[in-house]
């Protein structure tokens, strides 16, 4: 596959403001200093002897592929790129083909991967061999969090570089650029050219389109203001600055509100996120993550409330799956919280860790084989259903640990009934000697 970037065009063809402003050189992307600056993780990365595959995870807009390309002229290999959307196994295994004959001629491949988290699993693990011998060097760019959208595999064999939105110097850095390139000044006012900022939302590309599309609109000595900005761009000022990570901020403060009871912060917080255009399914994941770590056994049909909300809005889609996502919202905000199990599971998760492979009691382990009898494994066993209340009250801890207590539900809604039976089977059993 050739490389994209190396297609000649003629010097008068079309070509968009955001390409023709296309970084030549690492030092002309903007907005990445924490990558890019004199110590950032990726200057480190690109001059060194060799280059790492990665991940580069980002918004749109903010220099992920123009990275990538520029990452691959300081180094002798090959740069070759694919977009995960119209590329298949069939693709896939050509380019491999042709980067292993490179690598036989003694040159390797950068292969760079656009929106890869749209290949699924069988095809992000088709880069495994390739990447663990050597013939390929994968950058892969997406806008979805790695952690749920890439195989661990893959994810184990490249390191993950966070690219941030464009704060308002960035792109004020990007239309300065702009306006030299076109030789005038951007026609807005004050106001009306801080509003135009805060609409490209830290997308770089955006700004430079939106710049262009008052460029087009302008007649001579025409200056525009923010009202006639919204009216040429049909486009409004978000309320979501990214640029402050206000999408960390948003959904932080709506756990917070959800948590804290109170359905109406929840729902403004809620509508702030849809409004600027957050993905749904993000929030319906966290409204998961809610009902399990805030609610849990409280309020059982949280999680089951929940789950339906994110089905609903897969079978209907946008706008009005967002609704039941709303209502999910309220549901969990208005239900009892308990942070039980939350807490004992996060318990049981370090006693695992500290104490290792540890021999469950013989008693309630299976004897499928002879040796196994004769080790008198299961040998006792007390089948609970055949027991006085369906309860033998028989020690299931292994002996080097001794039984634990872990979960300790609160005086809070249906937990309030898990206690009083806990506090019930915890009476038979030491009626029945099961510790």
């Amino acid at each position: 596959m050739a490389d994209l970037f190396q297609v000649s065009l003629a010097k008068d063809a079309p070509r968009p403001l955001a390409d023709r402003l296309r970084p030549q050189n690492l030092e002309e992307v903007a907005g990445q200093d924490h990558l890019l600056g004199p110590d950032g993780a990726l200057t480190r990365m690109t001059h060194a002897p060799t280059l790492g595959s990665m991940i580069f995870w980002g918004p749109p807009g903010t220099g992920k592929t123009t990275v990538a390309r520029l990452s691959a002229q300081g180094t002798k290999l090959a740069f070759v790129q694919v977009s995960a959307i119209f590329s298949g196994v069939a693709e896939l295994k050509k380019i491999f083909e042709a980067a292993r004959e490179r690598r036989a001629m003694g040159q390797g491949t950068l292969l760079f991967v656009d929106e890869i988290h749209r290949f699924n699993r069988a095809q992000q693990d088709s880069f495994l061999p390739v990447m663990e011998d050597g013939t390929v060097t994968l950058i892969g760019a997406t806008t979805e969090n790695p952690s749920f959208e890439l195989n661990a595999a893959l994810l184990s064999r490249a390191r993950v570089l966070v690219f941030r939105a464009l704060d308002e110097a960035a792109i004020e850095k990007l239309l300065a650029r702009a306006e030299v390139l076109m030789a005038r000044a951007l026609p807005l006012d004050a106001p009306a050219r801080a509003a135009l900022v805060r609409m490209a939302d830290g997308d770089g590309r955006a700004s430079l389109t939106l710049a262009e599309e008052v460029w087009r609109a302008a007649r001579p000595d025409e200056n525009f203001d923010t009202a006639q900005l919204a009216e040429i761009v049909q486009r409004r000022a978000p309320i979501y600055d990214k640029a402050q990570e206000g999408h960390y901020n948003l959904i932080s403060a709506l756990h917070k509100a959800v948590r804290g009871s109170d359905p109406d912060a929840a729902l403004y917080y809620l509508a702030r996120m849809f409004d600027a255009g957050e993905d749904p399914l993000f929030i319906a994941r966290r409204v998961v993550r809610m009902a399990s770590e805030d609610i849990g056994l409280a309020d059982p049909q949280a999680l089951v409330v929940a789950n339906a909300a994110k089905d609903a809005f897969d079978f209907l889609g946008t706008p009005e799956g967002e609704l039941a996502i709303a209502q999910a919202i309220v549901y969990v905000a208005t239900a009892p919280k308990s942070n039980a199990m939350y807490v004992a599971f996060k318990e049981a998760s370090r006693l695992a860790k500290e104490h290792g492979s540890l021999m469950p009691p013989k008693v309630i382990l299976n004897a499928p084989t002879k040796l196994m009898r004769a080790e008198n494994y299961g040998a006792g066993y007390a089948y609970d259903h055949d027991q006085p209340d369906a309860f033998s009250g028989q020690n299931y801890w292994p002996e080097a640990l001794g039984r634990q207590k872990l979960y300790e539900p609160v005086e809070r809604g249906f937990e309030r009934e898990i206690r009083k039976r806990l506090e019930y089977w915890e009476k038979l059993r030491r009626e029945r000697g099961g510790g």
